[in-house]
Formats: structure tokens, sequence, C-alpha cells
């Protein structure tokens, strides 16, 4: 009972009439404008009957059904025979002046029709519009029939002068007053709350007059007054009246909050004494009209805390200097598509035929439903069918190849059951697909206002939403489907939305490319934002296997050199620690700084299994167990899904899957580990899944125009002039623990910051990394060097080391001997 109590109050005006199954967009337009234009008719006919109906009212009360026709040239009416009957019987003999209401909705009918105001509900309106028209009828036979004397209509029509009649007879008119009255309170209580505060306000105006005084006492943090308006207290009595506090949430009147959030916290010390409170109400009410007194002001004392520590608080660090002009891309480098401004994708005439369909091929089957209900979305539209009782949801699912056959279509799913539903989804491509542009995507309300930490935008749902994930919570994601089928550009939207979110300093990335043409477009962007080895710098899109391997290995370094600052920090994870260093928590001279967040985006991940196998899988199986914390996360995709390629390392630590359409359901089986994606459609048709099933996404398209005037337009803006260093892997002997200097293997920078210190003597890292312009990572890397070289002596905490060398001679004299 309760289910389809709730069934038959979703339904709208034109379902509860039965016109949902035969008005589509063109007839509706046509029926509201009619509508529209009867509804002015009328208007004009009763207004007309004002000046006419005394004239008209002889030929209407005795005019045959017959005459109507052949007497228009009798009538005073503007609107003729037919304007004078409609005013007649609407006006004098049913409601009177409130009869207006009636053409006045029957226009609203038509311009929702017309597709204005789509979300306006009707039966509310009909309802609402209802109730006032008949309390007017009443109310005006009541109020105005005294006052407009001999009128050939009573103002409140027939109708409302015999409710008034017969109510006086029963309740008087007392009575009828206080159920009209009774009536609209109720009514505009149930339109706005406020009503209820009014009432209150008239029963007790004194009280209200009262609550308006008020005195109340505002300093900021330097002592001096915020409000000028109460910035003295009032004296009363020869005492001070301190600040009052009322209770009653409803006596209180309300503050206008302001819009935009304060710059700075200020501090609001009111004070507050019960039996200051009560005798200030006492001698509020003794108060003589129109008597102020002005007390001398008193100094605020000043806080003990104040002066023990005058250091005023710390300004946030601001991530993004020192390019904090930085401009995200605008959307106007995105091509606009014509279904962006579509709505319907699919022709009323489609869809029943595909339900048509449907229901044949399964009535031929003996299988009975009981409704069928269909979602619509730019490639598929799902048809979820409620089975009759007693059918097995195995013998509809059995059917799917028959269902196909009938459709002539390809890519037939079904869902059985739906999750958190109970119907059964078969999901149809539309004849047409349209094209789901990235525009549409970056444009939405959802993209925009994401507080995201790497949101990546993958297209829309079935139901026409906007599917976006987190890329930090998922936290890796695997990638996999046929040549030609949208898996690169999923990865260029992956990519397009993350630009359109971060600053150069909040996000770094990795691109492989085997194939040395996929990811070429990004080259632009290497500098502001891109990561390498320093030997990649130049060329930062890695396409060389061995570079690969290199970067990959120097990734897992910065990971552990990551975990031993969040170690340092005492803090869990990359958002903890920012926060911590973004509010001075951190000490910069102790080798902290901001973590931007790293992605690695490995593509045709198959060929580096094939061509370096383990050397590439071990870093990548390390990163994805361990990375997650310290902000780097990774995107593999493959084209050829098989377990020599997706080992199960891979699958158990990337739970995030992306599946594109792939040619087997052993394939869909690797990805997904279960069937579906064989069934896809192509062209960005994907499924995504990251918890227990699978959501199909049509994913957005950007293309290659379109990330070239973004990268320009990031190329062109002052930012970074280099990539983000990731630190040289760890060569065998750092690796197994040596202790001796590989004098082969020196930094090419190390002469330089040995001079820079024994010329300083200051062991510090930090200095190195000043003098030097360097990251932290290499600063490090030199000095475990210089250590290992007898310059300098051990760490000692965050203390800087010992310097072992005291002058330049004594220097040269080393570095002859390690040269040699």
């Amino acid at each position: 009972m309760a289910k389809k109590k709730s069934e038959r109050k979703s339904k709208t005006f034109t379902e509860a009439l039965g016109l949902n199954n035969i008005i589509n967009d063109k007839t509706g337009f046509v029926v509201g404008l009619i509508l529209l234009c009867v509804a002015i008719y009328i208007c004009v006919a009763f207004f007309s009957y004002f000046n006419t109906g005394a004239a008209d009212q002889s030929l209407v009360t005795d005019l045959r059904p017959g005459e109507v026709e052949n007497a228009n040239r009798a009538f005073q009416n503007t609107c003729g025979s037919l304007g004078a009957l409609l005013s007649y019987g609407l006006i004098s003999r049913c409601f009177g002046i409130p009869a207006f209401i009636i053409p006045a909705f029957i226009a609203l009918c038509g311009i929702r029709m017309m597709g204005a105001y789509k979300k306006l509900s009707l039966m509310k309106w009909f309802m609402g519009m209802a109730l006032v028209m008949i309390w007017s009828s009443v109310t005006f036979a009541k109020a105005l029939t005294p006052l407009m004397g001999n009128q050939v209509y009573n103002p409140g029509g027939d109708h409302g002068a015999f409710c008034v009649q017969y109510m006086e007879n029963l309740v008087g008119t007392p009575g009828l007053i206080a159920i009209l009255v009774i009536v609209m309170l109720a009514y505009l209580t149930y339109l706005t709350s406020e009503t209820i505060t009014v009432v209150r306000k008239l029963m007790n105006p004194f009280g209200y007059i009262r609550d308006k005084v008020k005195f109340t006492v505002v300093h900021d943090d330097k002592g001096e007054n915020v409000n000028e308006a109460c910035d003295e207290e009032a004296i009363i009595g020869g005492e001070p009246v301190e600040a009052l506090v009322y209770d009653d949430p409803t006596r209180a009147e309300p503050i206008d909050l302001p819009t935009q959030p304060a710059t700075e916290p200020q501090e609001l010390n009111t004070l507050y004494t019960p039996d200051s409170n009560e005798r200030a109400k006492k001698t509020v009410e003794k108060e003589a009209p129109g008597f102020e007194v002005e007390e001398e002001k008193i100094e605020e004392k000043a806080n003990s805390k104040t002066l023990a520590n005058n250091n005023l608080p710390l300004t946030p660090i601001n991530p993004r200097e020192p390019f904090t002009r930085w401009k995200f891309p605008s959307l106007d480098l995105l091509k606009e598509y014509n279904s962006d401004t579509k709505t319907n994708y699919v022709s009323q005439e489609e869809l029943e035929a595909n339900k048509d369909r449907i229901i044949k091929v399964l009535n031929d089957f003996g299988v009975q439903i009981r409704s069928i209900r269909a979602t619509v979305g730019p490639t598929i539209t799902l048809y979820e069918i409620t089975p009759a009782q007693g059918i097995r949801i195995s013998k509809i699912k059995n059917l799917e190849d028959d269902i196909a056959l009938s459709l002539a279509a390809i890519g037939i799913r079904i869902i059985a059951p739906m999750p958190g539903k109970g119907t059964i989804g078969i999901e149809v491509p539309n004849a047409k697909p349209n094209i789901v542009s990235m525009f549409s995507i970056l444009n939405s309300r959802k993209f925009q206002e994401s507080t995201m930490e790497l949101p990546i935008a993958l297209g829309k749902t079935i139901t026409n939403e906007v599917y976006m994930v987190d890329l930090a919570k998922i936290p890796h994601l695997l990638v996999a489907g046929a040549t030609g089928q949208g898996k690169s550009v999923g990865l260029n939207a992956i990519i397009t939305s993350l630009l359109y979110k971060k600053h150069p300093n909040e996000l770094k990335i990795v691109l492989v490319d085997p194939k040395k043409v996929e990811f070429s477009v990004y080259s632009p962007i290497a500098k502001p934002f891109m990561a390498a080895v320093e030997e990649n710098e130049d060329e930062p899109i890695i396409t060389d296997v061995q570079k690969v391997v290199k970067t990959l290995k120097g990734l897992c370094v910065l990971m552990d050199e990551r975990y031993d600052l969040l170690k340092a920090a005492r803090v869990r994870n990359i958002r903890e620690y920012n926060q911590k260093f973004l509010g001075h928590g951190l000490n910069p001279e102790e080798g902290h700084e901001y973590m931007p967040y790293i992605v690695v985006i490995i593509d045709e991940f198959g060929d580096l299994i094939l061509t370096a196998g383990k050397e590439v899988e071990m870093p990548i199986t390390r990163i994805a167990q361990l990375a997650r914390a310290v902000g780097i996360h990774m995107i593999i995709a493959t084209q050829r899904p098989t377990t020599s390629i997706i080992t199960g390392n891979i699958k158990a630590n990337f739970p995030g899957r992306i599946a594109f359409r792939v040619g087997a359901m052993m394939d869909s089986r690797i990805i997904l580990d279960r069937p579906g994606a064989q069934q896809l459609v192509g062209r960005g048709d994907m499924l995504y899944l990251n918890g227990a099933d699978p959501v199909r996404v049509q994913c957005a398209f950007v293309d290659t125009p379109e990330v070239e005037n973004i990268t320009k337009f990031i190329a062109n803006q002052p930012g970074p002039v280099r990539p983000l260093e990731i630190p040289e892997p760890l060569s065998e002997d750092e690796a197994g623990g040596g202790g001796s200097l590989d004098t082969h293997n020196l930094d090419p920078l190390f002469e330089e910051a040995a001079r820079a210190i024994v010329v300083t003597q200051q062991g510090s890292t930090s200095m190195i990394q000043r003098r030097l312009s360097i990251g932290y990572n290499r600063a490090g890397r030199l000095m475990d060097q210089l250590e290992k070289a007898g310059i300098v002596g051990a760490a000692k905490g965050s203390k800087p080391r010992e310097v072992l060398i005291s002058d330049e001679v004594s220097l040269d004299n080393m570095l002859t001997v390690l040269r040699g």
C-alpha cells in the first residue's frame, strides 16, 4: 500500500489526465499555444462583461442552444455570444470576480506545455488556485455585495452568495468570519512559516517593541568597538546595563549574516550575567520614553597573554607562490558540439518501437511483465522492466541474444537484477549516439564546484549525469580496451580534467609513451607540469624502456624520501603533511617542502612488460602498494588484457578499473572479473568499476586540436622553468649499504657543492639547495657523497653537519686525489 501511495503522489498533472503517452515536444507546444490563446480570449470576455453584462443579460437567459451561432450581432460582448455565455456562466452563475483565476490557470498550463518552467508542478498550482478561488468567492460575496449596489452579478457569484447564506444560517456572521480567517491563516502557514511570526507579533505588539530594544557590546581583538551604534553601554538608574540575551528564539530578530567570509576570524566578547540581565529588563520597562544617557567610556584591560606574546599569527603559506597569477585554461579552448544543448537524444517513435519489440520477444517466450520504464542517455537507453510474479530472472537473462536479434542492435546488455531496485535492466544502444564533449563536462556545476584532490571527469552516465571520481581515493587506475575503442581519448580526458583544476605547484605528471606519438602533444607543458629524472629533463615524456625503468625506480626513491618526511612531521598522509606545512608547522630549513601530487600515466603497458618484464613490474607493484599516502598515483593502460600482462600483483593493487570494448568475454573477466565489456558499443562506451557493481559511462570526447589549444595556453604563462626532479635510483653499492664513494658516478655539481661548504663552513643541505638552485632531493644526495668523501661529517638530526676540511687548499688536494 505504501509503495502504491508513493507512486500515486509522484504523478505529474499530465499523467493524472492520461496525456503523458500522447504528448510529445511538438504536440505539447501546439496544445500549450492553444491554451494560452483560450486564456486570453476568456480574460477579454470577462473584462467586456463588466460593461456589457446588463445589455446581454436578457439575450443570454433567453438564448436557446441552437441560436448561439445566429445571434452574434445582437450581443454587445466583445467576444461575441460565446464570450457572453462564458462570462455569464463563470462570473454570474459561479464564482464572481475570482473566476479570473480560471483563465490564469489555463494560461499557466499553456506556458508549461510550451516548454517553459518545466519543473512547475501543475497539480500543486491547481489545488492552491482552486482553494483561493473558492475562498475569495465567499469572501467577496460577504464583503463586497453591500458596496457594489445593484449589479447584474454578485461579486462572489451565485456560489459565493449561496455559501454565505447557508453558513450564516448555520453559524451566524461571526462564525462565517472566523471560518474564513482560519482557512486563510492555515493556507498562508502552509505557504510560509513567517505567518506564525507575524501572527505572534500582532497578538503581542508590546512584547515585540520591547524585544527591539537591545544593548550589545561587541569588541574586536584590539579592544575597539566594532559596531558604532552599540559602542557605549546605557546607564539607567545609575547602573550600567549589560548585554541582553534572549533564550526564546521566536522573539529574537533575525540577523543578516555576511555573504562573504571574513578574511580574519573576529573574536566577539559579550558580557552577560544573570543578575544584571534581569535588572536590565526591569529597568528598561521603567525607562521614560526618549530618555538617553551616555556613560564614560572605560578602557578595556589588556590581556596578560597578549602582553607576554606580541607576535601576530603567521599568514598561511600560499602553495601557489611564486606563480599566484596563474590562469587556468578557459572553456573557450574546447569545442562545443550541437549535442551539448540537446536533451532529447532519442525520438519518441524509437522508444515506442523498442518497447514494443522487447515486450513481444518476452511474450513469445512466455515472460510476462508488469511495467516497463525507459531512461534515455546520450548513447544508451536503459529499459527497466518489472517481471510478473513467479518469473525467474535467469529466464530473462537467457533471452539476451533473442532481444538483440529482435532490436537488430549490437551491445545489448541485461542487468539482472538492477542494484538497489526490484527491476531488470536492458541496455539498448541508441540509433544515433551523441557525442559527450569535454566542454559539457567541465562546464557542469558538479565539476566547477568539486573539492576533490585529483578530480577526474570521465563522462556521462545513462541518466545523463556527469560522472567524476577522485584519483586520490581510488588510488590507482587500470585502463584496458581494444584498439580504436576510445582508450587514448579516455586518457586525454583524464589529463585535461586535471589540468583544468590543478596548479603546477600542486600537480606533476609523469608520461610514459612507448609508441612516441600518443602523448607528444603534451610536450609544451613539460616544464610547468611534468616530472622527470635529471637526464630526461630535456625530453620529459619517456619513450625509451630503459629510461622508464630508471624513472620508476627513481619514483620508489622519492616515495621513501617522502615517507621519511612524513615520519619526521608525525603525520600519516600527504594531505595532513601539506596542511601542516602551509600552517607553518614544519621548518623548511630541515628539508620540509610542499609536496605536489604525482600522477604516473603509462600507455601501452603490455609493450613494456614484453620488453622489460619483471624489471618494470616490480617497481610498479611497489609504488601501487605504498605510494598512496605520499601522493603518487598510477594509471596504466593496455590494449592486450591478458594474464601475462595484467598479473595478479597488478590486479590486486589497482582497484580502479576502466574497461572499453574488448573482443572476448575472457578479456572482460581479466579486467573487471566479470563479463560485460565485450557487449559495449565502442566509441568511448565504457564500464568503470571501483566497488561491487560497474557503472556504464559514455567517455567525454576531447580532440587533438583542443588539447593543443590547452597546452599552448599553459605554455605561454610564466611558470616553473624546469620539470620536477625525480631522484636518481640507488646504485647497487648504495642499495647494498656500501659506504665507499663511487668516483665514476659523482654528481656534476659535486666540486661546486664542496667548495661552497668549505668556504662558508656550513654543512647544511638547505644551504646547498639555495646556493646551487637545486631541489632538496638532489642536495641530499650531494651531501651523502660529500660525507663519503670525508668533506663533511655524519648527520646530527636537524643540526648542520661538521665541516672536516678547513681551507680550499686542502679541498683542492682531496679533489685531485678523487679525480686521479
